[in-house]
Protein backbone atom coordinates (compact mmCIF):
# COMPACT_ATOMS: atom_id res chain seq x y z
CA UNK A 1 0.00 0.00 0.00
CA UNK A 2 0.86 3.26 -0.99
CA UNK A 3 1.35 6.29 1.60
CA UNK A 4 0.69 9.45 -0.02
CA UNK A 5 2.61 12.72 0.26
CA UNK A 6 0.65 15.70 2.76
CA UNK A 7 2.64 17.42 -0.25
CA UNK A 8 0.33 15.65 -2.75
CA UNK A 9 -3.11 16.89 -1.23
CA UNK A 10 -3.51 19.94 -3.96
CA UNK A 11 -2.95 16.94 -6.59
CA UNK A 12 -5.32 14.62 -4.93
CA UNK A 13 -7.64 17.74 -5.03
CA UNK A 14 -7.61 18.34 -8.69
CA UNK A 15 -7.81 14.81 -9.42
CA UNK A 16 -10.85 14.40 -7.59
CA UNK A 17 -12.73 17.29 -9.53
CA UNK A 18 -11.65 16.43 -12.61
CA UNK A 19 -13.31 12.54 -11.52
CA UNK A 20 -16.66 14.38 -10.29
CA UNK A 21 -16.93 16.48 -13.65
CA UNK A 22 -16.30 12.79 -15.35
CA UNK A 23 -19.12 11.31 -13.36
CA UNK A 24 -21.62 13.86 -14.05
CA UNK A 25 -20.29 13.42 -18.47
CA UNK A 26 -20.85 9.73 -17.61
CA UNK A 27 -24.69 10.39 -16.28
CA UNK A 28 -25.94 12.66 -19.05
CA UNK A 29 -24.41 10.32 -21.97
CA UNK A 30 -26.04 6.90 -19.44
CA UNK A 31 -22.33 5.53 -19.22
CA UNK A 32 -23.67 3.17 -16.23
CA UNK A 33 -20.20 1.35 -16.65
CA UNK A 34 -18.05 4.31 -16.43
CA UNK A 35 -19.84 6.05 -13.67
CA UNK A 36 -19.64 2.27 -11.33
CA UNK A 37 -16.08 2.73 -12.07
CA UNK A 38 -15.36 6.67 -11.45
CA UNK A 39 -17.28 6.05 -7.84
CA UNK A 40 -14.62 3.15 -6.97
CA UNK A 41 -11.51 5.54 -8.43
CA UNK A 42 -13.11 8.70 -6.01
CA UNK A 43 -13.54 6.27 -3.04
CA UNK A 44 -10.23 5.42 -3.25
CA UNK A 45 -9.12 9.22 -4.36
CA UNK A 46 -11.20 10.44 -0.86
CA UNK A 47 -9.49 7.78 1.37
CA UNK A 48 -5.69 8.74 0.12
CA UNK A 49 -6.94 12.51 1.18
CA UNK A 50 -8.16 11.61 4.48
CA UNK A 51 -4.87 8.98 4.99
CA UNK A 52 -2.24 12.11 3.81
CA UNK A 53 -4.76 14.58 5.85
CA UNK A 54 -4.24 12.33 8.81
CA UNK A 55 -0.40 11.85 8.41
CA UNK A 56 0.25 15.65 7.90
CA UNK A 57 -1.06 15.95 11.38
CA UNK A 58 1.06 13.43 13.35
CA UNK A 59 4.40 14.94 14.84
CA UNK A 60 7.53 13.13 14.55
CA UNK A 61 8.39 10.89 17.48
CA UNK A 62 11.85 11.45 19.72
CA UNK A 63 13.26 8.64 19.94
CA UNK A 64 16.26 9.74 21.56
CA UNK A 65 20.01 9.03 21.08
CA UNK A 66 21.45 5.00 21.52
CA UNK A 67 23.64 4.52 23.93
CA UNK A 68 25.68 1.53 25.00
CA UNK A 69 24.94 -0.17 28.86
CA UNK A 70 27.49 -0.22 31.62
CA UNK A 71 28.87 -4.73 31.07
CA UNK A 72 28.44 -6.19 34.81
CA UNK A 73 31.70 -6.93 36.45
Amino acid sequence: MLQVNPKMLPRLAEIEKDLILRRKRAEQEQWLGEIEGIDMILTFVRTKQADATRLAQRSPVALGVPTTRPQPE
